[in-house]
């Protein structure tokens, strides 16, 4: 239907191969964290993981590292200049090691709630692929920590667990709104109008458009011209598949764009 989509979604079907073959190896993070401590970080606004909480395998992540930019040029997804970089940097581990710890530290829970989640001097290609690599050790923090309601609530629009930005959205059943977080997959509920960039909550500057069977919607802000694309679930016969829906989307990026607003 989208001929020309079709390297995009290929792409995306090998960064999530490559998540889920480095993800069954990771074991389960020794923190369970204290509750108490969890929600009152959460009310203020702070992510809860730590990067000495992470676990880290520092030999699957190099592997991750290599795998990831290997997809994203293959596809042209980064520039060749990155790519070079980004294999020399993950044969180095004297400096890889030191720079995920600053780049974590300087976009999680080190950083204040109002700050952006990218971090300084680092180029986009090689953001990208630490995003990706530290994924499915994330990912595993998220599931320990995950309260057994199914999510956590905030008030900000950054990751409760690492302090990202999320990527996609989760519409209930019952018309709330659960952000996903788009470098450790974590679920929080959120204002179901408000944009997560830049708090704008006036819905006369939120620009709302959907599929034709109505199972995908994106949210823009008219303010600081981003999108959000979110799952319907108020009619739809199962929960969200992050994986799946992500590709589903892939049209809807490209309308967004259309638009001129920008990811």
């Amino acid at each position: 239907m989208h001929p020309e989509l079709a390297s995009a979604v290929d792409l995306q079907l090998e960064l999530v191969d490559i998540q889920r073959r480095i993800q069954v190896r990771v074991p389960l993070p020794r923190l369970q964290g204290d509750p108490q401590r969890i929600a009152a970080l959460v009310r203020a606004g702070r992510p809860t993981v730590r990067f000495e909480d992470i676990p880290l395998d520092w030999t699957d992540f190099r592997l991750a590292v290599r795998q990831n930019a290997d997809a994203l040029h293959r596809h042209e997804a980064i520039e060749s200049t990155d790519y070079r970089e980004i294999l020399a940097l993950g044969r180095d581990a004297e400096r890889l090691e030191p720079l995920v710890r600053s780049w974590y530290e300087s976009t999680g829970v080190a950083a204040l709630p109002e700050t952006p989640s990218k971090a300084p001097g680092l180029s986009p290609g090689l953001e990208h692929v630490l995003v990706l690599s530290i994924r499915p050790f994330l990912a595993r923090c998220a599931e320990v920590l995950a309260p057994p309601t199914g999510g956590f609530s905030s008030r900000v629009g950054r990751c409760p667990l690492c302090g990202w930005e999320p990527d996609f959205a989760a519409i209930t059943p019952s018309g709330d709104r659960r952000l996903v977080c788009g470098r450790c997959l974590a679920q929080w509920a959120f204002d179901p109008i408000a944009c997560p960039y830049c708090a704008n909550d006036d819905r006369s500057r939120i620009t709302s458009f959907a599929t034709r069977d109505g199972r995908y919607r994106v949210y823009a802000c008219d303010r600081c011209r981003r999108y959000l694309k979110a799952y319907d679930g108020r009619n739809a016969p199962r929960p969200v598949l992050i994986a799946v829906d992500a590709i589903a989307t892939l049209p809807l990026d490209a309308a967004a764009m259309q638009r001129g607003y920008s990811g």
